[in-house]
């Protein structure tokens, strides 16, 4: 099922994959923050976890990404959303861990890029407001109806 009610174990799931991240970027400047819908409680969901690590100097761009290189990511990118970069998981890892067991989706955000800014006011109005809350799960159910759960559909 694409759009599936609001389960508790999302919050584990971030912490788990948190707790890796940090131990790669131990002693960089970076705060990693909960996004998406997963992260809003009750809110229906994709069951992945969105995390946003973000960088607070540009200068250690670079040392991220080798850090994050080193424990099964690749850079992807910006995909065309300025001061967001992707990272995705390397395949057929030979020991996968939690990074690989948990489906997550990892963006470097530059702590001053506007990507960054809606991600954290479209979580924290949904978090505070019921009403938005429910009427964007109800928006998420109708359109995943639509295209009969189907998410390659969805993107269309």
């Amino acid at each position: 099922m694409l759009i599936q009610k609001y389960h508790p174990i999302w919050k584990n799931n971030f912490e788990e994959i948190k707790s890796e991240i940090q131990k790669a970027l131990f002693e960089l400047e970076i705060k990693i923050e909960y996004v998406g819908s997963t992260s809003v409680i009750g809110l229906a969901a994709k069951p992945i976890i969105d995390i946003d690590l973000i960088n607070y100097n540009s200068i250690d761009f670079e040392k991220i990404k080798t850090r994050l290189s080193k424990i099964g990511y690749f850079h992807h990118g910006d995909q065309g959303i300025p001061q967001r970069e992707v990272f995705k998981r390397k395949d057929s890892l030979e020991n996968p861990t939690v990074l690989d067991k948990l489906k997550h989706h990892l963006y470097v955000c530059f702590i001053k890029g506007e990507e960054l800014r809606n991600h954290l006011l479209f979580r924290n109005f949904l978090r505070k407001n019921d009403w938005a809350k429910k009427k964007y799960a109800n928006l998420k159910f109708e359109l995943a109806e639509e295209v009969n759960q189907d998410r390659k559909n969805m993107l269309h």
